[in-house]
């Protein structure tokens, strides 16, 4: 063997390792990002006492933030797929900490309004290269990879309505600002990981593209049918998701009295199950197939959200920690699924299911608080806890090879 091919195995060797600091780096910086988005809707009940709005006005808080997201996660996924923006990571962080600034000072509702918009303008800057970033380090371990990346993010989202409770409801809004120093802390590890990124892109080249081997047999049309029956899915976990994000305190308080920070120590407390269930299904996934994972988390928190909406307190927090469990292990699989359905494109397919993901919850999060207005949230958490049932669709999905890990 001659030294250049020796030099080549080596290269090719040092591409496959996973790079662990640099996903338990990103999955912080995901932690951090999203701790602070998810302040937004754990001081919905501040906001709605605040500037006494209704659950509408509290849905189209949500409709703005995610449609922001929505709309330009894929066109920011699809831009740096042609061409790498280094610095786009730091870029997204900005943006977030000027929409919170804003909030924080904000004294109207077309100002809150204003603000989420930002804030969502950064979240689409960043979740597409964050996770074009995590699959670039995973070294073939993509499920994961995905999966250390969005517990990172659920786990913010648990901190948030947890700080919420802590530090906004005793303070007010203007302490919303308190949290720019997370802000700044993450811009700047983001700076350092959009660099590595860049070389990484650099040096890898069209690896990608010519190592899947992954669709042998699979026509076009099967393709992009499969990419269809994951966003149904995709749509059923989030529309749920959004129900219990945005409205459990809600339900709780409406429910059984509960105070307002009693109602958000029982979000931190599912939303921390859902960071947990988050991690279990990339690697599982990686090992007996994403297919399975896929089917078994939809279709699984099925019996679980049909017996909320009738339980005891007790058992409705037992019962929303096990749907979060369940349920949080489906994105990480679908997400590595349809970007090894379309290889060399993980910026783009990051971005549409992120972007269409954010969307379908905005849209829906309008949508559920339109129905808790003119119907009641015990009617609303009954007609969403059918949303799991659509993970049957899963049956027709191809099965794939996948790397071994």
């Amino acid at each position: 063997m001659s030294a250049g091919e020796k030099t080549m195995l080596v290269k090719d060797s040092n591409l496959n390792k996973t790079v662990y600091p640099v996903l338990f780096a990103i999955s912080f910086t995901h932690l951090l990002n999203d701790t602070l988005q998810a302040i937004v809707p754990a001081i919905y009940p501040i906001l709605k006492e605040n500037f006494r709005l209704s659950y509408m006005q509290i849905g189209l808080i949500t409709f703005v933030f995610q449609m922001t997201a929505s709309v330009f996660q894929p066109i920011v996924g699809s831009y740096t797929d042609r061409k790498p923006a280094p610095y786009s990571l730091s870029f997204g962080m900005g943006f977030t900490l000027i929409g919170l600034l804003i909030l924080s000072m904000a004294d109207s509702f077309p100002i809150v309004l204003l603000s989420v918009a930002i804030t969502g303008f950064g979240s689409a800057i960043f979740h597409p290269e964050a996770s074009r970033t995590a699959f670039i380090a995973s070294g073939g371990k993509r499920g994961m990879a995905q999966s250390l990346f969005q517990v990172g993010g659920n786990a913010g989202s648990a901190i948030g309505p947890l700080l919420a409770a802590l530090v906004v409801a005793g303070y007010g809004l203007s302490a919303i600002s308190w949290f720019s120093v997370l802000a700044l802390l993450g811009g700047v590890i983001l700076f350092y990981l959009g660099r590595w990124s860049f070389e990484k892109r650099k040096t890898r080249g069209n690896i990608a593209k010519t190592a899947d081997k992954t669709l042998e047999g699979l026509s076009e049309r099967k393709i992009n049918t499969s990419i269809g029956i994951l966003l149904v899915l995709v749509f059923s976990k989030y529309i749920y998701m959004v129900c219990i994000g945005s409205y459990y305190t809600f339900f709780l308080i409406d429910k059984f009295g509960l105070g307002i920070k009693q109602s958000q120590f029982y979000l931190f407390i599912c939303m921390a199950a859902v960071a947990l269930g988050t991690y279990a299904g990339g690697p599982i996934g990686d090992r007996i197939g994403r297919r399975q994972v896929i089917w078994f988390s939809i279709l699984g928190a099925a019996p679980f959200a049909l017996l909320l909406p009738y339980a005891n307190l007790f058992w409705t927090n037992v019962l929303a920690v096990m749907v979060g469990l369940i349920l949080s292990s489906a994105f990480s699989a679908i997400l590595v699924y349809a970007q090894e359905l379309k290889p060399g494109k993980e910026g783009t397919i990051a971005g549409l299911f992120f972007g269409f993901a954010f969307g379908v919850a905005g849209i829906g999060s309008a949508a559920l608080g339109l129905l808790a207005d003119v119907t009641t949230l015990d009617f609303l958490f009954k007609a969403c806890s059918f949303l799991p049932l659509l993970g049957i669709l899963a049956v027709f999905l191809p099965k794939i090879k996948q790397p071994r890990v």
